[in-house]
Formats: structure tokens, sequence, C-alpha cells
């Protein structure tokens, strides 16, 4: 970023008293090899390592990128790195506070700095979600005439918020959520390393448990907690940041909760089967835990998914779309806001009517398999479309269903050793009363009943 009076006052006091500037900011990495985390983006020949000057220029020079992925994870330390190691210009700024005409100035500056002295201009552009169509059309003839390099960073799925001319004219990189090894690194480098807390504390496992747990993937939140649980420490004169310590800085409790362990599991369960027994304010109860803990939310979305067709099923047949909903969402947004989406999706299944007949009718047909009831496919259900299919009998006397009243046909479809077997048994509850009434009908026809007569009543025999 190019800096004014007071930006390189700031930077001037930073550099004389680093402890000035806060331990996630202190502790952002220099190079691309002290990145934590997004190594599938920091390979050789990497559009991150061209940017840097590690490659080529000139008609293969590096393409302008976006950066897409939840907060915390590293986008704006990638450009930081950018600005400090490449030899061009880098210019900063943030579509929150930028328009147009910010756009238009820096674009200028870059064809100036380029005619002039052959210097070329990489821009960050933080939170480009939020530019209008308009302002990000702005951008487009400085990224395709190469007057700037662009990198833009949003936590939101470009496919929606960045026009499609943006983005083809651009590399799309997603980085990955940080795991806790990531950050697990991360907090033991920053609490030994000079720019760091310089070994003025010591972490113990329990509080370091819980200082990855808090931050849910976010390195920036790993950092901010650590320093205010090392503040809090050295205020009471202790070297060590206990977990007491830290519970009172960050005011957050730590939840006993193993994510490798029997907890991972037993909270799982307790979601589950509150769902099941309709218990909201439980499953609510259990679903807190498991955010609070930081557990993985795609863990949980898929668990709602099973949920959905093991307890519910038909009975409500909207609750799949919910909970597949639900899971894309989180996917997309991450944390925190996924926890709007998963305690939606929770509520929703653990109000809605219940059944496992989907459940049990799946169970009995699998153990009929297992179990050696499978037999020849009936003849006239079998492949008639090859050569010689008719000479050996398949597909003869298959009846079309759409060529009947009430498109169903009397006609065996199941192997002579299940014929006449029941898997499905719906319940009357909710939606799937419907179902109920509709498969006993289809079953009769399907085994040539006769229809009911107008009393409802079948006719005598």
């Amino acid at each position: 970023m190019e800096p004014d009076l007071f930006t390189a006052a700031a930077d001037d006091r930073q550099e004389k008293d680093p402890a000035s500037s806060p331990l996630a900011v202190r502790m952002r990495p220099r190079t691309l090899d002290e990145v934590v985390g997004q190594q599938h983006l920091l390979r050789p020949g990497s559009p991150l390592r061209r940017l840097v000057g590690e490659g080529g220029g000139g008609p293969a020079g590096p393409s302008s990128v976006i950066l897409w992925g939840p907060p915390g994870i590293g986008k704006t330390t990638l450009a930081y790195v950018v600005s400090q190691a490449t030899q061009k210009r880098f210019v900063e700024l943030s579509a929150i506070t930028a328009g147009v005409k910010e756009v238009r100035a820096v674009i200028d500056g870059a064809r100036r700095s380029s005619g002039a002295y052959g210097r070329d201009t990489v821009l960050f552009l933080d939170e480009i979600h939020r530019f209008s169509k308009a302002q990000q059309d702005s951008l487009l003839p400085a990224v395709e005439n190469r007057w700037v390099t662009l990198i833009a960073a949003t936590t939101e799925n470009p496919y929606f918020s960045v026009i499609s001319p943006l983005l083809s004219r651009s590399l799309l990189l997603t980085l990955e959520p940080l795991i806790d090894d990531d950050l697990r690194g991360l907090l033991r480098r920053a609490l030994t390393d000079e720019r760091g807390l310089g070994g003025a504390v010591t972490l113990p496992e329990d509080a370091e448990a819980h200082l990855l747990r808090i931050a849910g993937g976010d390195a920036r939140r790993a950092l901010t907690a650590l320093e205010a649980g090392a503040g809090a420490a050295l205020d009471k004169g202790e070297s060590e940041v206990t977990l007491t310590s830290l519970e009172e800085a960050v005011d957050r409790a730590a939840v006993k909760y193993d994510r490798a362990g029997d907890q991972h599991y037993d909270v799982a369960s307790a979601l589950i089967k509150s769902i099941r027994g309709s218990d909201v304010d439980a499953a609510l109860h259990y679903l807190a835990r498991m955010i609070e803990a930081g557990e993985d939310p795609r863990f949980i979305a898929r668990r709602l998914m099973i949920s959905a067709s093991e307890d519910i099923g038909l009975a409500d047949p909207t609750a799949l779309p919910t909970a597949v909903a639900a899971a894309q969402a989180v996917a997309l947004i991450g944390f925190p806001e996924a926890a709007l989406t998963l305690s939606h999706a929770t509520i929703a299944l653990a109000l809605a009517p219940k059944s496992n007949a989907a459940t049990t009718a799946i169970g009995a047909a699998l153990a009929d398999v297992r179990a050696g009831l499978a037999g020849p496919v009936p003849p006239h259900l079998r492949d008639g479309h090859y050569q010689g299919a008719k000479k050996l009998g398949h597909a003869q006397g298959y009846l079309y269903p759409h060529d009947l009243p009430g498109g169903i046909a009397a006609q065996q479809y199941a192997p002579d050793k299940i014929h006449g077997k029941r898997y499905y048994e719906p319940t009357r509850y909710g939606a799937e009363a419907r179902y109920a009434d509709v498969v006993e009908r289809v079953r009769a026809r399907l085994r040539g009943d006769p229809p009911p007569s107008a009393d409802g009543q079948a006719p005598a025999t």
C-alpha cells in the first residue's frame, strides 16, 4: 500500500515498538515459506509464487487471482506476503470503504508507474463481494490489459458474488480451512518467536487445546485469544497461561469435549437422539456444545442429513432437502454464521413428524439379499434391447404402465423368492399417512385385485 504521512508514521512506530501491534499482526508471515496451511497453493510455479517473483514475466506473467475462503485462514496474510516479497508496486483497497473513484485512481497510477518507471502494480482488493456489479466492471480493463495484477479476497462464493467477466480473467484459488496442527504450530511459534511473546509465558496442553477449540480454524482468533491469555497471566505475575487464566481472559468456559475421543461421539449421539425424540431444546443444547467446542460444521451437517432419512423420512418429505440445503450453506459460509443454518435445520428436524419406515424398509430388504433371497430377474423385466434378447424370451409379455389406466400394470416385478413380501410399512404420522393410503392401493392394483365399488367396498367374489 502506498503510504501517506499518517500511515508512514504508524509504520515507523510499529518498527520502533513492535509490541504496539496486535500479536496477530506481529506474527504475520514474512515469506511464503512461513505461511501455515494452504500448501496446495504454495507449490513451486504456483500463481502466488510467481506473484512474488519466483518465475518469469512477459507474455506468461502471473495472472490475477481471487482468493476464496472463510475468515482467518490466510487471505490477507497471503496478500501481505506478496506485498513484502514482490518488487512490484503494491496497493491495498477494501471494498468496504473504496468505490469506483478509488479504483480508477489506482489504475491511473498503475499506468503512470508502468509507463514512467516500468514498474508493475499489484492491487489487493479485500472483501470484493461487497462491490456492486458496476464497481467490479471498473476493474475489467485493468485486469484484461494487465495494467494491474489483481489479488481479490472474498469469504462468499465468487460464482455468486463476483461477475463472470472478472472470474474468467482471473484464477480462482480456494483456501482450505486450517487444521489443528496448523494452528498448533502457529501458537507455539508465537510463544517463542521474538516477534511474538518471546518466551515470556508457556502454554500447557489443556490451555492449548482450549485455544484450538475456540479458534474454530481461525488463525487470527487463535492468536488474539493467546495474546489475551498471556496478558492476563503476566498481569498476575505468572509465567504460564493456565486454563483458568485463559477462560477468564476470553470469557469462554472450556467445553469438556474431545473432538477425537468419546465426547465427540457421545454428544453427536445425544444430538441425534434428541432430534429423534422431538426434544428441540435438548437438541439445541447439544448443537451448541458441538459448536462451542469447535466441531467441524460439516460433520454436524452430515449427521443432520442422516437423521432426516433415518428418523423422519416421508413423514415430512421436506426434512431431507432442508438438511441438504443446510450442509451446502455450511460449506459455503463456515462459522460463525453457519451456527444459524445448523440451528435452523436442527429445529426443523426436531419438530418434524417422525417415521423410521424408510430405515426399516431398506434394512429388511438388505437382510433378505444377504440371506440369499435374490433369485433371477423375471424374464419380462429383463433387457430386450440387444440382438438375440427376443430369442431368449427377454422383455416378452412386459406391460408398459403408461399405456394402462392409472399407470399401473398388474404384473410381477419382484423375483419369485420374495414375490409378495412387504418391506415398506408406512406410518400414519405426518405426510406419510398419504403414502400409506397410496401404497395399499398400488399393491392391490399390482396383485390384480378388482377395484373397490362405488361405496368403497370390494365387490363380492
